[in-house]
């Protein structure tokens, strides 16, 4: 085929450096996200976009003697790796090593420091299509020690040029896992569904699908396969038996499935025993123990609220059990219904919304002691004048109402956010052949959770984003 452009296409100024690009971030405290103590006095060396080596700052001249000499490098977890063996297995002239040793250059972090890129598993960054808007929920993200966000159903024609942005570094952003969304015909009537599709059909496209018992599953996820989607989001009235397929057929594609805790008519621990890899909304998992059947989306039953707030329900211990055994990672969005956001205006919605933040907090909180993995969804931003994200009043919420240890929750929002997206292969903790994904503090947000806003810089696959360069812009640009 002949091209008849030789254009290089728009500018990538945010894109991850070239293989061969060696950066020493030195005289850092790290919190690698390993479950390891943090550690003082610690290196991190990165090539590109890839952690070469996590030592003491004392060891970083023979790591970078090593390097230099054309000793092998970490594989790249993507594409890529290839080409960069292919490079260090050729020859080098003898003073190379010189040449290379003064190219490098070395970041001073005395006194900061270091964790695994933050993730926000719950973002609608589409609802309805809001480009300008987007980007600037996605930059101040980034700009904010987030390095991955996991995107739970929008319109998938913005949200993938979103990701292939970000991915390529045409935007500042952190990189955007998101999912393709199924549910019963019922539900397609939501006033959502129409934002999200619009020009098309509620139901009838590849990223929003109305799914029965006679449909086809294979050709179905196969259309949301190619939407690029992470993960099929199973979402509203479906029955035990139609999760169960959708998940197997989900998995036997190669793709991951998170669901609504609850997608009525089936309960919570259908959902969990249909084998998803996660579920979204602690709220919903109350639905264990719903006073009466659960029939459809719109039509939720009241719950066993003064026996679920004790944080030691027989029901949910059993459930919560199921999930630990399972793997299966729980997206709270604990502090949901406790923000600005979700708090009501009326009394009858603020009544609504304290209502569901006790619950959440008595839920998660069980949900932690019996060993579930918690990823730290939001499922709203703050507003756009506010400097910081909706993330760390999650991780706030975590720490100071569910009265979980600032070091889980930092797990929670690195490493098991990693895993929620399918992405802990390549990114959620700090070590060597892993993404060049982390955040820089000047003080300790062990210490102190709210130290998250002392933010100084963010990595993203090598790339900086300094805390400076958002704060020093026009507040317009922020909006």
């Amino acid at each position: 085929m002949t091209l008849t452009s030789e254009s290089a296409g728009a500018a990538a100024p945010f894109a991850p450096p070239e293989a061969g690009t060696v950066v020493v971030y030195r005289g850092l405290t790290l919190f690698d996200g390993t479950g390891s103590a943090p550690r003082p006095g610690m290196s991190i060396v990165v090539d590109g976009s890839v952690i070469h080596a996590v030592v003491p700052d004392a060891d970083v001249p023979g790591v970078l003697a090593a390097l230099t000499a054309g000793a092998d490098r970490p594989a790249d977890t993507e594409a890529g790796g290839a080409e960069r063996a292919a490079a260090d297995g050729a020859e080098r002239p003898a003073d190379a090593a010189a040449d290379d040793a003064a190219a490098v250059e070395v970041v001073d972090l005395a006194g900061h420091f270091v964790t695994p890129g933050l993730v926000d598993a719950h973002q609608h960054l589409a609802t309805p299509p809001d480009r300008p808007a987007a980007e600037a929920v996605l930059r101040r993200l980034v700009h904010s020690g987030v390095t991955a966000v996991r995107d739970m159903a929008d319109d998938l024609r913005q949200v993938g040029d979103l990701a292939r942005a970000a991915r390529v570094g045409e935007i500042p952003a952190p990189d955007i896992h998101y999912a393709a969304l199924m549910a019963g015909p019922g539900f397609f009537d939501d006033p959502r569904t129409h934002q999200v599709t619009q020009g098309a059909v509620p139901g009838e496209v590849p990223w929003m699908q109305a799914v029965t018992d006679t449909t086809d599953l294979p050709l179905a996820v196969a259309l949301a396969r190619g939407t690029h989607a992470t993960a099929i989001k199973v979402y509203a009235d479906l029955d035990a038996d139609l999760v169960a397929a959708v998940t197997a057929e989900a998995h036997r594609q190669g793709i991951l499935v998170w669901a609504h805790a609850a997608v009525f008519p089936a309960t919570p621990g259908e959902v969990v025993a249909a084998g998803v890899d996660a579920v979204s909304h602690v709220t919903l998992l109350a639905h264990e123990a719903a006073t009466g059947p659960l029939t459809t989306y719109k039509d939720k039953p009241p719950v066993d609220h003064a026996s679920l707030v004790t944080g030691r329900d027989e029901r949910l211990e059993a459930l919560f059990a199921r999930m630990r055994e399972q793997d299966v990672v729980l997206d709270a969005t604990a502090g949901m219904w406790a923000s600005a956001e979700l708090a009501g205006d009326t009394p009858e919605t603020s009544e609504r919304a304290a209502r569901n933040t006790d619950l959440a907090i008595a839920l998660t909180a069980q949900a932690h002691r019996a060993g579930v993995e918690l990823a730290t969804g939001t499922d709203y931003e703050t507003a756009p004048g506010e400097p910081f994200p909706a993330l760390y009043e999650e991780l706030a919420f975590l720490v100071r109402h569910c009265g979980l240890p600032t070091a889980a929750v930092l797990r929670s929002a690195t490493l098991v956010g990693a895993r929620s997206a399918g992405t802990d292969h390549r990114t959620g903790t700090l070590v060597p052949g892993k993404q060049a994904d982390f955040a820089v503090f000047a003080q300790d947000p062990l210490a102190d959770i709210d130290h998250l806003r002392t933010i100084t810089l963010t990595v993203k696959r090598g790339h900086r984003f300094p805390r400076a360069a958002y704060t020093a812009d026009r507040p317009q640009e922020n909006r």
